[in-house]
């Protein structure tokens, strides 16, 4: 298997971002850096709009991830509820 990644800009939005996907993908590994934020995990990364409302407190429209997003590496799934990331 390869890894797959996202970098996010490393703002506060960011930050409730990167705490779902550790939640939801336990084994990534997070990389803080200057000005952004590289997750990258062996196989596959997702990222679950259930989970970043629970970490923000509020409703949050998986759509507004492309705001934050710097980079991605795989291949993208994405629906209203989940971000995946997956080398097929």
């Amino acid at each position: 298997m390869s890894k797959v990644y996202m970098a996010l800009q490393d703002n506060e939005e960011a930050h409730y971002l990167v705490e779902a996907l550790e939640e939801d993908n336990p084994d990534a590994t997070v990389d803080y850096q200057p000005a952004m934020i590289r997750i990258e995990n062996e196989g596959h990364l997702v990222l679950k709009r259930e989970t970043v409302e629970e970490k923000m407190g509020r409703d949050w429209d998986l759509q507004s991830l492309h705001v934050n997003l710097v980079t991605i590496g795989g291949n993208v799934d994405e629906t209203d509820d989940e971000f995946t990331l997956s080398w097929n």
